[in-house]
């Protein structure tokens, strides 16, 4: 006789992610999971399998209980890989931290999720010592991961693992936190986005149905695993899941990915726009045989008609666009049978999603069924229901309340549909622009410039740039009888605690006044307009020796 709550349990205990990995461990044995140019490492699924055993049994036994945090600032790597998988192992939360934040960013993480243990990079020392100063309460156990000297308290990554795996069962079931990443809040502060074992799978699952990926392939991505898009697209998540094979690269550079295509024989690549820019032109100035690859995935802006018409020539036919958030994963999808035709738009609904786009009210957010023409011209805010989703955030109530709506998120972006779906980005709600495939919220960089003492206010936005998407500069108002140049507030911004300096302006102009609004806030949307124009025209000042 059938017991739905028999089943129920069973389902929930025994179908998490981690045991889809421990499948794959005897399934796969022999065959390579993850292979390494950075330390010359090669670990089949039987030997990680039982690193990552051990790993565990050492994360329980310095301390860390069911449910608790640790948290790990590393480079894409070989240990990145093993604490993904570890922590669940270990019935923990792993949360990735972005490598690139200001020492102040990271305090802020540290101190609001308490991880139990910290790993970090040992070339990122002198910004966690700094970081770990500003705590009141640090994490009970420090854990340098690489070749330079520890800090004050802190052991080894090697010195973690157990002798051998010794790792009582931790009771987790599918609907709990697996994996906490942050992203950035409407002021530029961190948010955490709490990911259950559920979220795991169907984001594997998308990325598999969607390339699609088999056991025979072996991906790179070229963008930081700390991301949504660098974890969950042919990053370790699915790689693990399916039983196929990654090459980590810690740090992005063009030359170097071209060559790894044709050292290792990859068959997918992964990143931002800005990346297979850079590619294009790479393999432009030196050829490689790039005849490995099965297709390259491409996200977090939209893919331009000529810029695919180019990369299809240059790189490889089958050129995908991915489009979505730290919270939905990716939610539409362009596949090379839409290329050239759609490209510019960012494809329709991924198999297990639904989108639409719905009007704007000022007053409340919009109910799902009250959508924009589908005309590909009325404009609306994309809001988007997935199974991969995060339906929260970590102690983040108001801003939850702005995001979450009925099973919805309510994304922040501006977009037309046509009559087949199609969705095409227009803009944003909030003003947050993106530089390099990071968000860069201008509320927080003006925050920061208005600390300098000759500032009075200040603008922040971007301005098309053919590198970077997106170039962010500065409009400045300085205080009577003050002078100031765009190098002194180039190197303000480099020593400030909480500015990343991937957010930094690269280019600053000197005004009068800012355009306002009558009730006083700034128009972010009216400078973006003018701004542009200012760059063509050379009215923007660089600092010294600035390469943006």
């Amino acid at each position: 006789m059938y017991d739905a709550h028999a089943y129920r349990q069973y389902f929930e205990n025994d179908f998490t992610y981690l045991n889809g990995f421990r499948r794959n461990v005897h399934r796969y044995a022999d065959q390579t999971a993850i292979d390494d140019p950075e330390t010359g490492t090669t670990l089949t699924y039987a030997e990680l399998g039982n690193r990552v055993d051990r790993l565990a049994t050492g994360l329980v036994g310095a301390g860390a209980g069911t449910g608790d945090v640790v948290a790990y600032q590393l480079f894409n790597g070989g240990e990145f890989a093993e604490l993904y998988l570890a922590t669940q192992a270990a019935g923990l939360v792993g949360s990735p931290m972005n490598y690139r934040l200001a020492a102040g960013e990271t305090s802020y993480i540290l101190g609001t999720g308490r991880p139990r243990i910290y790993l970090y990079d040992t070339d990122l020392t002198d910004m966690v010592r700094i970081a770990l100063d500003r705590l009141d309460e640090r994490p009970e156990v420090l854990v340098a991961v690489g070749p330079g000297q520890p800090l004050p308290g802190a052991i080894r990554y090697e010195e973690l693992f157990a002798a051998t795996p010794n790792l009582p069962r931790a009771h987790r079931t599918v609907w709990d936190e697996t994996t906490r990443l942050y992203t950035s809040g409407t002021t530029g502060m961190p948010k955490g986005v709490p990911l259950n074992s559920m979220a795991e799978i169907f984001s594997a699952h998308d990325v598999i149905m969607h390339f699609p990926l088999s056991q025979r392939d072996k991906t790179m991505n070229m963008t930081p695993w700390f991301h949504r898009g660098g974890l969950y697209c042919a990053g370790p998540n699915p790689t693990f899941y399916l039983g196929s094979s990654l090459v980590p690269l810690r740090t992005f550079d063009p030359d170097t990915t071209l060559d790894y295509v044709e050292r290792y024989g990859l068959t997918f690549l992964i990143g931002a726009p800005t990346n297979l820019a850079m590619l294009a032109h790479a393999q432009e100035t030196r050829k490689r045989d790039l005849s490995s690859l099965r297709g390259i995935v491409t996200m977090g802006a939209p893919l331009e008609r000529e810029a695919a018409l180019r990369y299809q020539k240059v790189l490889n036919p089958n050129i995908f666009n991915g489009y979505g958030s730290t919270e939905g994963f990716w939610n539409t999808f362009l596949r090379p049978t839409d290329l050239p035709e759609m490209a510019g738009t960012a494809g329709r609904a991924c198999i297990d999603d639904d989108v639409a786009v719905v009007r704007v009210f000022d007053d409340r957010p919009a109910e799902p069924h009250e959508t924009v023409a589908k005309d590909g011209a009325e404009v609306g805010e994309v809001i988007v229901r997935s199974p991969k989703g995060a339906n929260a955030y970590v102690d983040a109530p108001d801003q939850e309340a702005r995001k979450f709506h009925h099973g919805w998120l309510y994304i922040g972006d501006l977009a037309t549909w046509d009559e087949r779906e199609f969705v095409t980005i227009v803009g944003r709600k909030d003003d947050m622009l993106i530089s390099g495939g990071e968000n860069v919220h201008p509320v927080q960089v003006e925050e920061a410039l208005n600390e300098h003492p000759a500032v009075n206010d200040s603008l922040v936005v971007g301005v098309p740039d053919d590198r970077w998407g997106q170039l962010v500069v500065a409009y400045v108002v300085t205080e009577e009888g003050t002078s100031l140049t765009a190098t002194e507030l180039d190197r303000h911004c480099r020593a400030h605690p909480m500015l990343s300096t991937f957010k930094r302006p690269r280019a600053y102009r000197f005004v009068d006044f800012l355009p306002l609004s009558a009730t006083g806030k700034k128009l972010h949307y009216k400078s973006t307009a003018q701004a542009a124009e200012d760059a063509a025209a050379g009215l923007f000042t660089y600092p010294e020796k600035e390469t943006p």
